[in-house]
């Protein structure tokens, strides 16, 4: 075949039809720079987001005039990309101790192998708009160039030359378009490499085809000036591919016994007398066969031939609907677009008719068919909604689905899967036979509408044509990181993930929530995060308040030999402030953990004399907690009067304290003391809290009540301080070092203000150093007042509808809507259904909510510690993961149905 494709200057194509186009990628994403990134939805949007997302298209396509064409293109992801993607902006390392793997490696590589073999697309869009020849001259130029172009390859010659003066006017047409399209959908202008590409794409489905990404960075294929002409490089060898209409499928067919059979040579199109052989009609053979050097592809064009007269908005998107099918799907969408004025005049020209066929039926016997009055209606809405705005379009539309595989069966199934969806919705698309090369041309860039697919045209106003979503993108997640999961609201494997560490770097927080029930996944989610924290290079901070030390259990195995954990009950290191911190940072600590512990105030006499012990103790050449007894216990014996009593006093309280064993480890001297050099020494920190004791929450509103608490809750809430000021110390002691601060089960955390002060803190000023809070609890009510500062937002499977409802708000969709509370309250991650576990609501800061399945990647010392369900042992790496993809694709099967 031939392509269509002569020379390419930048954005701009010539044609071998003698047309030229300006070709547009919509939704780029980065700039080349990578210094803007554009805000794109997810699929899970409010209505007023949704709202926005359609006057920004109606906009666009009103903007717009003439015969544009839309390509929604899925490109091909290879698991390379995603590999790629997690390791962009990782700055070298070693491995970690004893080991002879870097940890993230080992991440990627089990990515890499969990993704291999799987189906992956990103959908693309481009606009590209016939630009008019305003000149006699440039039209004569440009005809004379496609008459060259057609004679020329026979005669061994070049295609003709595009002179300097053509190329600057058709860029100054294109910068007319650019300009009226701006304030809508963003976009940007085409390299020559994505031009070529979408030929490629095009002649390569259902087998390996060229990446996008690569296409995306390359210079090649473009034209220069020279010599006051536009040079170019050949695009012939594109076109060395053989296209047949119903070619035969040598597993279909016995392609050998019909060579034998035939009484003449028999090619794979099947000609000769089909009837007398063991091969399908060519009626039945409704595909294209497309064999390249790569390989042979089967592909099937389906084009849109009826519309339903009216759709609800909610439903009416069709080219979202697009995504949940199993297997990817690309459109091309031919535009024509007709004023409202000329508009007007063929609406009142088909009333005319329809007032002749009325007079023309009155003279029957049976009358005027219901038909013609529910099409003077039409008319006459179309008329009024033709008349309310001058700027109105009527978008005349030829719509081609085209779908693939690497057999013609799985090609055929696919083609009548699509039809039975668009069917299901009232839309009637078919799969004509004799002209699916028709249809695929209409697919290529810089092709004309061939006047065989006219019969498809439909007719819709722009704000109807803009409900199909055929100009919106959906993405969940961020565009590198860790690999958190797969999309649920895609049909094929859709990768998600997440970069908690990088959101400062992009003016972001980095802080997380995670809302659900018990067992909804939020511990999974909040340990897969952490341990891609530490294994990018970062730090990890963890409070482990459950009895069974689940985040020990999951550190010493994870991070297995850069791990510390410190455990209040069992006292193995020493939290002594002045052991851990350096002059008046130790000294604060120190006298604030005191003052909490006694329960005294800091500006009375007992408080003056501590303060005084503190000072002294700090200055010895062995500063601790320990010395400060004895000085005091040395204040008591050697002065007089009232200061004689309160340090007498305050001795006897500090003793009975410190014969406590849950605080042995502040006044214990002889335990090692923990170390907060965490970005040379370790990275992750595990500070369990099994054994602490909290006061009641409503204690802490009652000073009478609070003094009256037992022992161990005071000395826990105590502790806690220190535990807090740990915490806060080590993540904000590197801003260049990214520290993730991840507290489980919340509300036993903020039940304090000690605990309520370090994630306000973090929450408020973690951006600026480097850190963020990874929070996970039961209700978003328990995430305090400050959870909209969290720009990670995850919620899980939570039954109780009013907690559902809150937890639809903080991840920023409509509570009212029964659809989605239905979703969290039965539709994630349902209790029972073995591989459905991990399934969440997940906002980024990009403002982007999907549906998404948490996937555990195949690491042993991962997978073995992980989870904490009763009674199940630790599974093998490949056991744990290897039906996640097939259960979500199940997952999306089923909604399907339904």
């Amino acid at each position: 075949m031939r392509v269509p494709i002569r020379h390419i200057a930048g954005h701009l194509l010539w044609s071998t039809q003698g047309s030229v186009w300006a070709v547009y990628r919509l939704h780029p994403g980065s700039d080349a720079g990578g210094r803007r990134e554009e805000s794109v939805q997810g699929t899970q949007v409010p209505s007023a987001v949704r709202d926005e997302q359609l006057a920004q298209s109606t906009h666009l396509i009103r903007s717009l005039s003439g015969a544009p064409r839309l390509f929604g293109l899925c490109a091909q992801v290879d698991p390379g990309e995603i590999a790629l993607r997690m390791i962009d902006g990782i700055e070298p390392a070693a491995p970690a101790p004893g080991e002879d793997v870097h940890p993230w490696v080992e991440n990627v590589e089990a990515t890499v192998e969990l993704l291999d073999g799987q189906e992956m697309h990103r959908r693309t869009l481009w606009l590209a708009v016939p630009l008019a020849a305003e000149a006699a001259g440039l039209q004569v130029s440009a005809t004379l160039g496609a008459m060259w172009t057609q004679a020329g390859p026979a005669l061994g010659l070049r295609p003709a030359p595009v002179a300097r003066r053509e190329v600057s006017a058709y860029r100054e047409q294109a910068a007319r378009v650019e300009a009226a399209l701006g304030g809508g959908v963003a976009f940007r202008a085409a390299r020559p490499a994505e031009i070529v590409w979408m030929v490629q794409h095009a002649l390569h489905r259902g087998f390996a085809e060229p990446l996008l990404a690569e296409a995306e960075t390359s210079d090649l294929y473009g034209g220069q000036l020279r010599g006051g002409v536009l040079r170019c490089p050949s695009y012939a060898d594109l076109g060395n591919v053989r296209v047949q209409e119903g070619g035969l499928d040598a597993e279909l067919d016995e392609v050998e016994d019909l060579k034998k059979r035939a009484g003449q040579a028999l090619t794979r199109s099947g000609r000769g007398a089909w009837w007398r052989l063991p091969a399908a009609s060519p009626l039945r053979r409704r595909w294209l066969q497309v064999e390249t050097d790569a390989g042979t592809g089967y592909q099937a064009q389906l084009a849109l031939a009826e519309c339903p007269p009216a759709v609800r908005q909610d439903a009416a998107d069709l080219f979202t609907q697009l995504e949940t099918l199993d297997f990817p799907v690309d459109y091309t969408v031919d535009l024509t677009l007709v004023p409202a004025e000329k508009a007007r005049e063929q609406v009142q020209r088909k009333k005319n008719e329809l007032i002749d066929q009325a007079d023309q039926y009155d003279a029957r016997p049976t009358g005027m068919p219901a038909s013609l009055t529910d099409a003077a209606r039409d008319l006459g809405e179309l008329d009024a909604r033709l008349s309310r705005t001058s700027v109105e379009v009527e978008v005349q539309s030829v719509t081609v689905l085209s779908v693939w595989g690497p057999t013609a069966a799985v090609c055929d199934a696919r083609a009548r899967a699509l039809a039975a969806l668009l069917g299901g919705a009232d839309y009637r698309a078919v799969r004509p036979a004799g002209l699916q090369e028709a249809l695929f041309s209409l697919g290529l860039p810089g092709t004309v509408r061939p006047g065989v697919v006219r019969e498809f045209t439909q007719h819709q106003l722009s704000e109807d044509w803009a409900l199909g979503g055929a100009f919106t993108l959906a993405e969940v997640g961020d565009p590198d990181g860790m690999f958190l999961g797969v999309d649920l609201d895609s049909g094929t494997t859709r990768p998600v993930m997440i970069n908690v560490a990088d959101a400062p770097k992009q003016d972001a927080s980095a802080s997380m929530g995670i809302v659900g029930d018990l067992g909804a996944g939020k511990s999974v989610l909040q340990k897969l995060v952490a341990e891609a924290v530490w294994a990018r290079g970062g730090c990890a901070i963890c409070i482990d308040r459950t009895p069974v030390r689940e985040w020990a259990t999951f550190a010493r195995t994870a991070a297995r030999g850069r791990v510390q954990v410190i455990d209040a009950a069992r006292a193995e290191v020493s939290i002594d402030p002045l052991r851990m911190f350096d002059g008046p940072e130790g000294r604060h600590y120190a006298l604030s953990y005191l003052t909490l512990q006694l329960g005294i105030g800091p500006m009375s006499t007992n408080g003056e004399v501590l303060h005084h012990a503190v000072e002294q103790a700090a200055a010895g050449s062995a500063p601790s907690m320990h010395r400060v007894l004895r000085v005091l216990e040395a204040m008591a014996a050697g002065e007089r009067g009232k200061r004689q009593d309160a340090a007498a006093t305050l001795a006897g309280l500090i003793r009975v304290v410190a014969t406590n064993s849950l605080a042995r480890m502040v006044f214990d001297p002889a335990l090692p003391p923990v170390r907060l050099d965490a970005s040379s020494a370790w990275d992750m920190i595990v500070i369990t809290t099994t054994g602490l004791k909290l006061p009641p929450k409503a204690a802490f509103d009652q000073p009478e009540v609070l003094h009256q608490q037992p022992l161990e809750a005071l000395i826990g809430r105590a502790v806690l301080y220190l535990i807090a000021a740990i915490a806060r110390q080590t993540a904000f002691e590197d801003p260049q070092r990214f520290t993730a601060v991840v507290l489980d089960e919340l509300y036993w955390l903020t039940s304090s203000a000690e605990g309520t002060a370090l994630v306000h803190e973090i929450l408020h000023d973690g951006r600026k150093h480097g850190a963020g809070l990874i929070a996970g609890s039961h209700d978003a009510l328990e995430l305090g007042p400050d959870r909209g500062l969290m720009a990670y937002r995850a919620l899980a499977r939570t039954t109780d509808r009013e907690r559902a409802r809150r937890g639809l708000e903080f991840v920023g969709l409509d509570p009212g809507d029964a659809e989605l509370v239905r979703l969290v309250t039965s539709g994630l991650s349902p209790v029972g259904q073995r591989g459905r576990e991990g399934e969440f609501l997940l906002t980024c800061p990009r403002q982007n909510t999907g549906r998404v399945k948490a996937v555990i990647p195949r690491i042993a010392r991962i997978t073995s510690s992980i989870t904490t369900t009763p009674g199940r042992h630790p599974s093998t790496p490949r056991a744990a993961a290897e039906p996640l993809l097939d259960h979500a694709a199940a997952t999306r099967s089923e909604e399907q149905l339904r």
